[in-house]
């Protein structure tokens, strides 16, 4: 029988994968690279030139990445104790494949060989690039090791990404084994009636009668912020925060502290056999910062300007809870005292403003402005194989011409990584035939579905969240270079890759651009002119709050992989505690335990790199004044922007 992963169709086949054609689809592209690489460098009297080198690597590096990243993306979005076995065992043979290709020394001199070339054979500026990358990633990979610290790389490599598999595993099972049963309404009292609705679907699913909480990110949202229950408050907030911990009423089952140390010391090891100094400064050799202590200089200063704010609102917000008879506010009640007081100042709440916002406006509004920014036309295709009833395809044309295809997979469910995020499914490139392979990409999201009485309604947070991970889907399929390795999201500084994203944000907060992304959801009447007035005056609300709570976690990712040398028991603990000492201006609870599941820097690419959202939102605004001086949907200006991005 036929392996759909092994096809060459231009999308993958999903409800023809299976998990058993995994493994063999895996081991069988691998060998068949493995041999095309001892032709490779067999070779030794051959002519070296673009076509006969960068041309075959991209094809062994093509074939294999669509497999796998079919495979990971499934691994996040229909997760399964069977897939997992299989995905451990498949990714150790990646690992291992990968770190020798990137040691192999004959292979490494054929590209400085190429890279003495480049005038001669005329290269574009892109193939330089190619050719300055592939060198970096071989001496990142320790191809100039001896052969006994090459073998200890490669185990180092080989745990690392078991460890950050473990890690994810164990967030996921942590977040999805909590529930809350409630038979008694009045304990919900205050939470939205869309919330209510899911969490009672939720109950049904079950068996259940009543509502059935859990911490799924809406759900813990909708309770933190809203519930009148402070004991509900705390019960979910403490759940939430103690996930994956010694602190969980789940004791070690998924405890990922001696998981982080593992990780941590593995990664103390890979910077030292690489002759870093620590891994902050091996992380940041593929980065636009360049230096360990200009990123600290660049938080402490983001740090020294935003806490004096963030410490006023938070008197202010203390001031107004203590009118309402709370005498301390505690973590759990920051989020519910916060909508209370925005309503009270603005006269507009989150919940008032989400019926303007149904997915179906919001999606429909968002192509609309893509369309007028880069003139480009999105269309809907419902052809497309996927792997859930909900997701939905889509194409990408211009000028009437495909250039590119998407996915959108938007709401929660069970065995779904939490999270949103932009994933490669394909990249752009010229084949050898001289045909262009379009470009794909996966758009996740965790929003809450729909109901029998209510469309999925957003609230404007999550709006903003839809357009953050839009603007990585279109760097990535609006590319227009045809080499893999710096085609869309490929070769971009990691500090720089969240530009597009935040840039695109900005027209959630515009008012041209608002009447396109909403209408009520039942009359379809236009978000008034002065609720939106309300919302954009709101738009700063707690501003100094939410920078310095993202500073805590920049700070403590960066100070955690520049003192690796200090590690030892307590030190992961120690140095998130001195994180909040310089950032936060309320106290966390002694039994916090955030960083057992902070997943961006211990199973994501964002280890010593966290900063790199404040570093690239500071390019976007930079970026996005050009826009501000002409109009906001100004093609001319987007037209400029994409063709130097």
């Amino acid at each position: 029988m036929e392996n759909p992963l092994l096809s060459d169709q231009v999308l993958p086949s999903f409800s023809k994968i299976k998990v058993d054609h995994i493994e063999p689809a895996m081991c069988q592209v691998i060998a068949e690279n493995e041999k095309m690489l001892k032709a490779l460098i067999a070779e030794e009297y051959v002519i070296l030139d673009w076509d006969n080198l960068i041309t075959v690597l991209d094809n062994m590096e093509d074939r294999l990445t669509n497999i796998w990243s079919t495979i990971s993306h499934l691994y996040s979005v229909k997760n399964s104790s069977e897939l997992r076995i299989i995905y451990d065992r498949c990714q150790s043979m990646v690992t291992e494949y990968s770190t020798n290709l990137s040691q192999n020394k004959p292979l490494y001199d054929r590209i400085i060989a190429l890279a003495t070339r480049c005038e001669e054979l005329n290269l574009t500026e892109s193939q330089k690039k190619v050719i300055e990358d592939y060198q970096l990633d071989f001496r990142l990979a320790g191809v100039d090791l001896e052969s006994k610290q090459k073998q200890q790389f490669k185990q180092i490599e080989k745990q690392l990404n078991q460890q950050s598999n473990r890690f994810s595993n164990n967030v996921l099972d942590a977040t999805h084994a909590w529930s809350k049963h409630v038979t008694d309404a009045k304990q919900l009292r205050g939470i939205p009636e869309l919330a209510l609705e899911t969490a009672s679907t939720t109950a049904k699913q079950k068996g259940l009668d009543g509502h059935l909480l859990t911490l799924d990110f809406p759900c813990y949202n909708a309770v933190t912020t809203y519930a009148d229950s402070e004991e509900l408050r705390r019960e979910i907030y403490t759940a939430f925060v103690t996930r994956a911990s010694a602190e969980s009423e789940y004791d070690d089952e998924w405890n990922n502290e001696a998981v982080i140390n593992e990780i941590l010391q593995l990664r103390k090891e890979k910077a030292a056999i690489l002759g870093y100094e620590n891994f902050a400064e091996l992380s940041l050799a593929k980065k636009m910062a360049g230096s360990a202590d200009k990123v600290l200089v660049f938080l402490n200063d983001l740090i020294a300007k935003g806490r004096p704010v963030a410490e006023k609102e938070f008197e202010e917000l203390e001031e107004y809870a203590g009118s309402l008879g709370q005498s301390e506010l505690q973590a759990w009640d920051v989020a519910y005292y916060s909508e209370k007081l925005r309503k009270k100042q603005y006269d507009v709440s989150s919940e008032e403003i989400r019926e303007y916002f149904p997915i179906t406006r919001v999606k429909q509004g968002l192509f609309s402005i893509v369309e007028q920014l880069y003139g480009v036309t999105v269309k809907s295709n419902g052809k497309y194989d996927t792997w859930h009833p909900s997701v939905k395809g889509y194409d990408i044309y211009r000028d009437d011409k495909l250039i590119a295809r998407f996915f959108m997979d938007l709401y929660t469910r069970e065995n779904k990584r939490s999270g949103a995020w932009m994933a490669e499914c394909r990249s752009r490139r010229e084949l050898d035939d001289g045909t262009i392979a379009l470009p794909a990409a996966y758009l996740v999201c965790n929003f809450t579905e729909g109901t029998n009485k209510q469309p999925s309604l957003l609230t404007h947070i999550e709006v903003t969240t839809l357009f953050h991970e839009f603007g990585h889907t279109l760097h990535h399929l609006l590319t227009i270079e045809s080499n893999l390795r710096v085609s869309g999201i490929n070769g971009v500084a990691w500090d720089a890759v969240e530009l597009p994203s935040q840039l695109m944000e900005n027209w959630c907060w515009d008012k041209e651009a608002i009447q396109l992304i909403s209408s009520h959801y039942e009359t379809g009447q236009p978000l008034p002119e002065q609720m939106l007035e309300k919302m954009l005056a709101a738009r700063n609300f707690q501003a100094g709050m939410k920078i310095v709570r993202q500073l805590e976690f920049g700070l403590f990712d960066f100070s955690l992989h520049v003192g690796l040398d200090q590690l030892e028991p307590g030190y992961v603990r120690e140095t998130i505690l001195q994180a909040r000492q310089k950032t936060a201006v309320y106290p966390a609870p002694e039994f916090n335990r955030f960083e057992n599941s902070f997943s961006h820097i211990f199973a994501g690419g964002y280890a010593a790199g966290y900063y790199s959202y404040f570093w690239a939102e500071v390019l976007s605004a930079d970026v996005f004044s050009r826009f501000k001086k002409k109009a906001f949907l100004m093609p001319r200006q987007a037209e400029n922007f994409w063709e130097k991005f």
